[in-house]
């Protein structure tokens, strides 16, 4: 596929590229079109896209590991999904 660009759009990929923010212009796209259907709620992904995780964000396996809550003997319980009746 080729992809014609704007001078100022060129200069902007090559920004973020430089920045360090994306280290590929597919890269790049691939998270603009994240951003976009994330936006617009697209109904279906797009197998082609690689799964990643956003920067910053850890899977549940990594908070609970590191949770400083991790070791200790805690013990939730879950309050049933209905409520007893009001007597008025």
């Amino acid at each position: 596929m080729t992809v014609q660009l704007k001078p100022e759009t060129e200069r902007l990929v090559e920004e973020e590229i430089r920045s360090g923010h994306f280290h590929s212009v597919d890269e790049l796209i691939v998270a603009g079109v994240r951003a976009w259907r994330e936006k617009y709620q697209a109904a279906e992904p797009d197998e082609a896209l690689p799964k990643q995780r956003p920067e910053g964000r850890k899977s549940l396996v990594q908070l609970f590991a590191e949770s400083p809550f991790n070791g200790l003997s805690l013990d939730f319980e879950r309050f049933p999904d209905t409520l007893p009746p009001v007597d008025p």
